[in-house]
């Protein structure tokens, strides 16, 4: 195996694979050919693609011969990438982990994440699993079974972009795209030890909407900062397909990274004043937030004060799994995963009252964050209640629903503000924890920023592979 250093170079990330084409030093088709041979080894163990493209190394060649000619296209050229199943990718059937989607198509249309991708020369892997239409914090799907952690394939890699993170954390690939309606980046990145960004609602332009709606997010999860980094570069970019987007920013979200957390206001809050969190858990967060401070920030133990939102987000999301439902033809609807069709039913009792009340409730909680955000640039929590748990259920024993043990990612989808996860320790098995990292709406350069301090006094580090 090819290596960089002492790195593999199916272990490089994107900004290092982009250097080493720059120099000649690896080739697009190299890098593919390894990515590949590990999906044909560990896919089988771990599930994480459920389609992997027949053109990667096509489209690699043709990565290779413009790095020879020296015109790269675009800022990821040559970069291998997967794409959970939930976002629409040209050629190929977007299934979102369910058997009531038909295969056949036709599947004319890229999603703006997959056509930005496709535009800058990434190539293209594959589909990963998802649970059936994201809606729950595990992977498994009665299409695609069940996905596992690379760290220990007994445990769950987490949800809904499970495919993505297992993929990533096993070096399939250097960067994967994921979705996040109330953690699903965060959340697998947290149980398999990557960074991930759910950006601020609208920063990274959407189509077709969620049926979920506007507490789902799409995102980069990376091996490290500055990959999100480069990869928000081209997620950002504009596409007039969605509504709700964002006025297009023209900047650099690299810039500025390694300015440091000197003076930064940081409240910590190891509970957010009304969550249960695994001692274990809860212990290494507390000693990891203890970094900003030898960093130089001003840390202060400060719950945000706002009591649990749990019925406001069950309310719009369980609505939105009952319109989702709704549209499937009554015959398949059989076929859908027990779990969603109980939501739905749950969903379908919620009234237009009901959700408007919920509606004005979600707008309170937002403004209590903005005035919350002019005493402290970034508030601080665990990522999670818990580790990885065994998979094959959808919650840790105890819990009812994934919302039960996700108390710390949901709410900031509620009020659309940037929220990243980053490793900051292992437990006693040796399983990642993440630490959560919230900025003010809009205030994604912040978040990447005070990541990437975090980053360079706790390197993040990849699973034993070789255990697999």
């Amino acid at each position: 195996m090819r290596k960089i250093g002492t790195v593999p170079i199916y272990e490089l990330g994107a900004t290092e694979l982009l250097e080493a084409y720059r120099k000649h030093e690896v080739s697009p088709v190299e890098v593919t050919r390894a990515v590949l041979e590990r999906i044909e080894r560990l896919n089988p163990v771990l599930n994480a693609f459920n389609l992997v493209s027949e053109r990667a190394l096509e489209d690699a060649k043709a990565s290779e011969a413009r790095w020879l000619a020296g015109q790269p296209k675009g800022l990821l050229d040559g970069v291998p990438v997967s794409i959970k199943d939930i976002l629409l990718t040209k050629g190929w059937p977007t299934l979102r982990g369910s058997k009531t989607v038909d295969p056949k198509g036709p599947w004319p249309d890229d999603a703006p994440a997959s056509a930005r991708l496709r535009e800058h020369g990434a190539v293209l892997l594959g589909k990963t699993t998802t649970p059936e239409f994201g809606w729950k914090g595990v992977t498994d799907s009665p299409l695609t079974g069940i996905t596992r952690n690379p760290w220990n394939p007994k445990k769950t890699p987490g949800g809904s972009s499970g495919g993505a993170a297992a993929a990533l954390a096993a070096g399939m690939g250097a960067l994967a795209v994921g979705t996040d309606g109330g953690g699903s980046i965060r959340i697998p990145c947290s149980f398999t030890g990557l960074f991930g960004l759910k950006p601020s609602f609208g920063r990274v332009p959407a189509w077709p909407l969620s049926p979920f709606g506007t507490v789902a997010h799409v995102g980069p999860m990376t091996r490290s900062v500055a990959d999100a980094a480069l990869m928000l570069n081209v997620l950002a970019l504009p596409d007039a397909r969605d509504w709700h987007a964002l006025a297009y920013e023209r900047r650099d979200w690299r810039t500025g990274l390694d300015e440091g957390v000197t003076d930064l206001r940081i409240a910590f809050s190891p509970d957010l004043g009304y969550a249960k969190v695994d001692a274990e858990v809860a212990d290494i967060v507390r000693k990891a937030v203890s970094v900003f401070s030898d960093l130089g920030a001003r840390v202060e133990e400060k719950s945000p004060g706002f009591a649990n939102p749990d019925a406001i987000f069950r309310t719009h999301w369980f609505s939105g799994a009952a319109m989702l439902v709704n549209a499937i033809a009554p015959d398949k609807r059989k076929l859908i995963d027990p779990g969603l069709r109980e939501v739905a039913e749950d969903g379908a009792k919620i009234s237009a009252a009901e959700l408007h009340d919920a509606q004005m409730k979600r707008g309170a909680l937002g403004t209590h964050m903005n005035l919350f955000h002019r005493d402290y640039d970034l508030l601080v929590t665990p990522t999670l209640a818990v580790a990885a748990f065994d998979v094959g259920l959808e919650c840790p024993p105890g819990k009812q629903r994934w919302i039960d043990w996700t108390p710390f990612s949901f709410p900031f989808n509620l009020t659309q503000q940037p929220a990243a996860s980053i490793p900051c320790g292992l437990t006693r098995e040796g399983l990642p924890v993440g630490l959560h990292l919230v900025g003010p709406r809009y205030g994604d350069a912040l978040v990447l920023r005070a990541a990437r301090a975090f980053e360079s006094a706790r390197p993040i580090a990849l699973p034993d592979l070789a255990k697999l």
